[in-house]
């Protein structure tokens, strides 16, 4: 659903160059209810914004994990209606999460479609420079070994007016708490689960890892939420605190 702060300002055929997809595409998953309808602007042109192209990021991102159109259909519908596309960058963050690490060798032409727009020489040495893109065994520039997993937001970080050092240093700063994070977690289920056998903890380790994902997710987005708030409001501007979940519980 689109808002004030997020004007409709795409064409379909914006919309699907910039998703990486056909307009046929967007079409067919309009039909089917899966994007919310344009805003009719003049002569009856169809204008989309942000929420769309999120929504077709998480569509998209659903049916790369293998998901049928009948599946990704019953996941959008247990979603509320109003998500904003920061939500829905974060759902296709948990469904990103269930993939396995992949890397693949892929054309110039292909890095692009996947990019969801063209990218500049420029561009590609930023990737490059962020380690999401390798030119190792490139040959005469025609393909890329690229992470699928990062390239979505990498992209969408070349548009952040933050030094490729800072971006660097954020990263730094994320691998090493969530690692950290990871270990300490996986020592915790590890142990309660230490009585069962293989199977069950196999099992158990595929229904536990989207909903620790999605617990990880919401609790550093409310963490830095706050922080964010802090920072902006200065310090002598008190505001209560978010409550937060009791310890050792998810937060979902």
């Amino acid at each position: 659903m689109t808002t004030e702060a997020e004007e409709p300002t795409l064409t379909i055929d914006e919309l699907a160059a910039r998703s990486g997809v056909t307009v046929r595409t967007v079409r067919f998953y309009s039909t089917r209810g899966l994007l919310p309808p344009p805003v009719i602007g003049p002569r009856r042109v169809g204008h989309y914004g942000r929420d769309h192209l999120a929504r077709l990021a998480l569509i998209e991102e659903m049916q790369h994990q293998g998901m049928t159109l009948t599946a990704i259909e019953r996941h959008l519908r247990q979603l509320p209606a109003d998500l904003s596309p920061h939500d829905l960058a974060i759902q296709r963050a948990v469904v990103a999460s269930w993939a396995p690490d992949t890397v693949e060798t892929v054309s110039r032409a292909e890095l692009d479609r996947r990019a969801g727009r063209p990218l500049t020489e420029e561009n590609v040495e930023r990737l490059v420079a962020m380690d999401i893109i390798a030119r190792d065994g490139e040959r005469d520039g025609e393909s890329v070994r690229v992470d699928t997993g990062l390239l979505r937001l990498a992209v969408q970080l070349l548009d952040v007016p933050f030094s490729q050092e800072t971006i660097l240093a954020a990263r730094g700063v994320l691998t090493e708490h969530a690692r950290a994070a990871a270990h300490e977690l996986a020592g915790l289920l590890r142990d309660a689960v230490a009585e069962r056998d293989t199977e069950d903890v196999k099992s158990l380790s595929a229904h536990m890892h989207p909903l620790v994902v999605q617990a990880l997710l919401t609790t550093f987005q409310r963490s830095l939420k706050e922080e964010l708030r802090e920072w902006l409001d200065g310090p002598g501007e008190e505001r209560p605190r978010e409550a937060e979940a009791p310890r050792g519980t998810p937060s979902a």
